[in-house]
């Protein structure tokens, strides 16, 4: 699996530096840990998962607790994108105890959020089996977080979709509803007006219904979002869109539906629950 360098990213390790400042507080101090172990006293422990599932954020962990002190000795038992079973060591600490203390829980908060995101995509991927189809993420995920959960569904075997409002064009149904109140050109107008403006971004269009599609499929967008149709509609919608543009299923998308959808011929399916209702993966820190 040839994941991107996560933490080759600026912001990346800028959110990690403010979420240890966000437990530390201003005095940037843990009072437990600075109470009660001593200042240098060595230790080693094991971050080990408890559950099975896929790893994703084993790298963000290590990051957490170099950003909490450089000298900890950090070995990497286990690689993202990996499948883990209970017992598995995922990273090995060795140094101060009081600094293991520190970075506990907010490595523990990254690795078991990012793990959680990648272990339920590898199940929407294995139960939609269908490899000709991709599983798409959205924007739905938690505030200034993006890049480590969409990073997670890599690790799951899911796509990125567009990363945010500003590197693809979505024409949703209030960006419609707005363009048809201002403007007489319909749907076609509108994306055309999108490639007037930003020529090298691609185009996509949502639409509720096959007369919507017909509409839009003369002004050829890449994409079109088939949104909230069932599968003997949607296989109809792909028919029309052969040698025109992809296809996106979206809407009503969950483990008991996606085989199904998938059988469509759909290009990609997007599903918003990979990262916004994840659940997190059962991580923890034993000492050695």
């Amino acid at each position: 699996m040839n994941l991107p360098d996560l933490l080759s990213n600026p912001d990346v390790k800028k959110r990690i530096c403010e979420s240890l400042a966000e437990d530390l507080g201003p005095q940037a101090v843990d009072v437990t840990a600075d109470a009660l172990v001593p200042e240098g006293r060595p230790a080693t422990a094991h971050l080990v998962a408890r559950q099975t599932g896929v790893l994703a954020g084993a790298s963000v962990a290590a990051e957490v607790f170099r950003q909490v002190d450089p000298s900890l000795k950090i070995e990497e038992g286990m690689t993202d994108g990996s499948p883990m079973e209970h017992g598995d060591v995922v990273l090995t600490l060795s140094g101060s105890a009081r600094s293991i203390l520190v970075g506990e829980r907010t490595a523990l908060n990254f690795i078991q959020r990012m793990s959680g995101v990648a272990t339920l995509t590898r199940q929407y991927v294995e139960e939609a089996n269908n490899p000709d189809v991709k599983l798409l993420d959205t924007r739905k995920t938690t505030p200034t977080l993006r890049a480590f959960e969409k990073y997670s569904v890599l690790c799951g075997g899911g796509n990125n979709h567009r990363m945010g409002l500003y590197d693809m064009a979505m024409l949703k149904d209030n960006h419609l509803a707005y363009w048809a109140e201002n403007h007489d050109s319909g749907i076609s107008g509108a994306v055309q007006a999108v490639r007037d403006r930003f020529p090298d971004r691609l185009v996509e269009v949502e639409v509720d219904t096959i007369e919507q599609l017909q509409e839009v499929l003369p002004a050829k967008p890449d994409w079109v979002l088939l949104d909230n149709m069932p599968p003997i509609v949607l296989r109809d919608c792909v028919k029309l869109c052969e040698g025109i543009c992809k296809t996106e299923a979206s809407g009503g998308v969950n483990l008991d539906t996606i085989r199904e959808i998938a059988k469509t011929g759909v290009n990609a399916v997007s599903v918003g629950a990979l990262t916004h209702s994840a659940p997190a993966a059962d991580l923890a820190l034993d000492w050695a």
